[in-house]
C-alpha cells in the first residue's frame, strides 16, 4: 500500500482515479510515499526516508525545494496545462469585468432594490457605466503556451 499526501485540497476527479486497494490518499500521513500540493510552501518541510516523488497540482514548482529533492532523489513534477482552461476564464472575465465596470454597475442596481421608479433610474444612470469595447483594443499576452494560447484564441473569437 503507497500512502499519498495531499498537502492542499485536491479536487476528487484527481483522486478518485487511485486505485484504493493500492493507494491511500489521506492529508494526514505519516511518511508518505509520494506528496500531491497545490500551493503549499515546502521549502521549510522535513521529507520522510519513504518519500519517492512530488506532484504540483498546477504549474511551476516554485513552493516545492526542487534543489534539495533532486539531492534526496525526490522526483518533482507538475501538471502544466491542467488547470488551463479555468485561468483563461478568469482571464477573460477580469479582461470583461474591468472594460465595462460591470462590478460597480451591478451594485448600483442592486442599490435600487425596492425603489419605486428604478426601470427610469436605470435608464438614465446606466450611461455611467458605459466602456470601452474590447473588439478594437490591443491585447498584450506573454507567453502562447498552454495558458496564453486559450487566452489568445478566446480573446480573438470575442
Amino acid at each position: 500500500m503507497f500512502n499519498v499526501q495531499t498537502l492542499n485540497k485536491i479536487s476528487a476527479v484527481g483522486t478518485d482515479i487511485f486505485d484504493k486497494s493500492k493507494y491511500n490518499v489521506a492529508s494526514e500521513c505519516t511518511n508518505p510515499d509520494a506528496i500531491m500540493v497545490r500551493s503549499a510552501k515546502m521549502h521549510d518541510m522535513t521529507f520522510g526516508d519513504k518519500l519517492l516523488c512530488i506532484a504540483r497540482a498546477g504549474a511551476g514548482v516554485n513552493n516545492i525545494p526542487v534543489d534539495r529533492c533532486a539531492q534526496e532523489g525526490i522526483c518533482v513534477f507538475n501538471t502544466p496545462g491542467a488547470n488551463s482552461n479555468a485561468v483563461k476564464e478568469l482571464a477573460i472575465c477580469a479582461l470583461l469585468l474591468s472594460s465595462r465596470k460591470i462590478t460597480e454597475a451591478a451594485a448600483w442596481a442592486a442599490s435600487l432594490k425596492g425603489t419605486e421608479d428604478a426601470p427610469k433610474t436605470v435608464e438614465g444612470g446606466k450611461s455611467k457605466f458605459a466602456g470601452p469595447e474590447i473588439a478594437v483594443k490591443t491585447l498584450g499576452i506573454i507567453g502562447l503556451v498552454a495558458i496564453g494560447g486559450k487566452i489568445a484564441n478566446a480573446a480573438d473569437a470575442l
